[in-house]
């Protein structure tokens, strides 16, 4: 997914920096919102399942806490590697999700001025 919201991304880049002629605007306004809701939904997908990890993994520390069991500290170890990857996932998916909102305002200021 991120691959695919960084080139989606850089596709609307590349259509806001280059002076192209002919471009209907409000069709690509509504695009860019449509694309928009898919990456906020998978964004909010991802929140939910870096959330329910996080809450693992300190459900696991708790356990390991309160037992010492050599169990628990290795179901711990093993949510918090899980957990790593979600959250440097989820990061690059809020931050392309907020560069999709700075280029709807964009693309918004050259629907209105065409």
């Amino acid at each position: 997914m991120r691959k695919r919201l960084v080139a989606y991304r850089r596709r609307i880049d590349a259509l806001l920096e280059g002076s192209v002629d002919g471009v209907e605007w409000e069709a690509v306004v509504e695009e860019h919102l449509v694309q928009v809701s898919f990456f906020q939904h998978e964004r909010l997908v991802h929140l939910l399942v870096t959330l329910a990890f996080a809450l693992m993994e300190l459900a696991a520390a708790l356990v390991a806490m309160l037992t010492g069991r050599i169990e628990a500290v290795v179901l711990m170890l093993m949510f918090g590697v899980l957990l790593v990857p979600y959250v440097v996932h989820y990061y690059h998916l809020e931050n392309e999700t907020q560069r999709l909102y700075e280029q709807y305002d964009r693309l918004r200021e050259r629907a209105v001025s065409s």
